[in-house]
């Protein structure tokens, strides 16, 4: 028998200083079977760097070819390509010849800095790529915040993130790896 997604549910208060982006969210998140709460919650931060009334999470870690956020304008084109984690260089080129825009949020500490050694000049004339990266301790962080039904307050100003719920807080500074999309 097949295992099957776990369903999270997450209401978030965003204020995006840096983009003037201010909004509440109401977020049904499919937690694959093989899926971590980290890698979970990192696809969540990632909504919230770039929340938009059209970003909407992909169909999950069993669909290849797809990218773990999607935002698209009016006509289907694709404004946005959002991936979380250490995906092949090859699909960040075909992700970047799809979309307008192509963010990459790393983690994982020393296996993400492996992957960016490995992967940065393969992807070095991508010019509407952007790549950000979480420390090991900022995805576990991340990952203690996870629960079924959260209500989670997110503040960004000058590339800071704070997340949390009325517990605890998390303070995060993704570090940018690479940055093509301000040229």
């Amino acid at each position: 028998m097949a295992l099957k997604s776990t369903i999270f549910k997450a209401e978030l208060q965003l204020a995006d200083l840096d983009r003037s982006h201010f909004g509440d969210y109401s977020l049904t998140i499919a937690r694959h079977p093989s899926e971590t709460d980290e890698r979970m919650m990192v696809r969540l931060l990632a909504f919230a760097l770039h929340a938009s009334d059209s970003l909407a999470f992909g169909r999950g870690l069993s669909t290849e070819d797809e990218a773990d956020l999607l935002d698209t304008d009016l006509t289907g084109a694709i404004e946005r390509w959002v991936d979380v984690g250490l995906p092949d260089e090859k699909d960040i080129r075909r992700a970047c010849n799809r979309s307008r825009h192509v963010v990459v949020l790393s983690y994982g500490g020393r296996g993400a800095e492996i992957w960016w050694q490995q992967t940065a000049g393969k992807v070095a004339g991508q010019k509407n790529l952007r790549v950000l990266s979480l420390t090991a301790d900022e995805g576990q962080a991340l990952a203690s915040l996870a629960q079924r039904t959260m209500r989670l307050q997110c503040t960004i100003q000058e590339g800071l993130i704070w997340l949390g719920d009325d517990e605890r807080q998390v303070e995060l500074k993704p570090a940018v790896l690479f940055d093509e999309t301000q040229g």
